[in-house]
């Protein structure tokens, strides 16, 4: 007869079955769906994928915070399952040759101007923000039209090819210019307007629940463009005065976050346009400034500040990138879209 008395209690913690920790083994790595999440049961995990966390990855680049108030989750229990996902991930460091090969999978869509391509080494990439900003009629919106028709193209032409999410908080949106681009790049007008899919945002929080709900599209419909035209417009009309600034800047952040994550979770590529304003302070030299202050500057991998020039002529300058020089490209906006000043 065996002697069950020598090999002790059960051990009460269990992932599919098998014991908590048996033999050293991290079994965190069993871990496959949220409700395998310790403490996240099906009414949990059923709120959590209501409010946008519908994998591990959600679960695992999210704060502990965030799971509170997305599915009403206890301090703890939320600590426990963002770290059971991490771990379940892997997530931690990687060296610099991994993450080399990691860059390798960033596309980069073509504006439509060789010398603007030039100065982002390839086009707007994908994993990341890249932010334009300007003045009233300096062209921002025509990027959008532009890179709304250039991502449908094929990788061989500059193109991603996948469709576009179009978050308009201006009203801005036009599809007889899309459609006038279209054209010129040769591509059927009426399936290019069925593959971009446009939202009016009509103040802040609904520009905020666009993004959240932009992760149900994007695999949907093969999304592999986000822009939203503009950032900071609803935010900048509804907060006003110095005190509601603490608020305003959080709420941006915690935008331009969803943004970020979407993204770097999807390789897609996200496009924001920004308002300006005039700096008293500025003395000497431009005084235009982006609205948003460090928030959308720190969350802007890529920022541009385009500026009019001459006749129909645009002034590109890359004012920040993390691999980039400075520079400055110019391109003409016509009738067919951007292209470069020589034709």
């Amino acid at each position: 007869m065996k002697h069950r008395a020598m090999r002790g209690p059960r051990p009460r913690g269990r992932i599919r079955g098998k014991p908590a920790n048996a033999g050293g083994i991290n079994m965190a790595k069993e871990i496959r769906t949220i409700e395998d999440l310790p403490g996240i049961g099906p009414q949990a995990a059923e709120k959590l994928i209501s409010a946008g966390y519908k994998t591990l990855e959600n679960i695992a680049t999210a704060s502990a915070a965030e799971l509170q108030e997305a599915a009403g989750l206890g301090e703890g229990t939320a600590e426990k399952a963002v770290k059971a996902a991490r771990d379940a991930l892997e997530i931690g460091y990687e060296t610099a040759a991994v993450l080399a090969e990691k860059r390798k999978l960033v596309g980069r869509l073509t504006t439509g101007s060789k010398a603007v391509d030039e100065l982002l080494n390839g086009g707007i990439e994908t994993q990341s923000i890249t932010e334009i900003y300007g003045k009233y009629a300096s062209g921002k919106t025509q990027w959008c039209f532009q890179t709304a028709v250039m991502v449908q193209l094929p990788k061989e032409k500059g193109g991603l090819e996948g469709n576009c999410l179009y978050i308009d908080s201006e009203n801005s949106f036009r599809p007889e210019r899309v459609a006038a681009i279209a054209e010129a790049q040769g591509l059927n007008t009426e399936e290019v307007m069925k593959n971009i899919h446009v939202a009016r945002a009509y103040n802040s929080e609904h520009q905020i629940l666009l993004a959240e709900k932009a992760a149900d599209m994007i695999k949907e419909k093969n999304i592999k463009l986000l822009i939203v035209d503009s950032l900071t417009s609803q935010f900048r009309a509804e907060f006003i005065g110095r005190g509601t600034l603490a608020d305003r800047q959080q709420k941006l952040n915690v935008h331009m976050r969803t943004l970020m994550k979407l993204a770097e979770a999807n390789n897609i590529a996200v496009l924001v346009t920004n308002q300006v304003m005039e700096r008293p302070d500025i003395l000497f030299g431009d005084p235009t400034a982006p609205i948003g202050g460090n928030i959308v500057a720190h969350n802007s991998k890529t920022r541009l500040y385009l500026r009019k020039s001459k006749e129909d002529k645009r002034v590109a300058k890359l004012v920040d990138s993390p691999s980039l020089p400075d520079g400055e490209a110019i391109y003409r906006v016509t009738e067919t879209g951007i292209v470069d000043v020589e034709e």
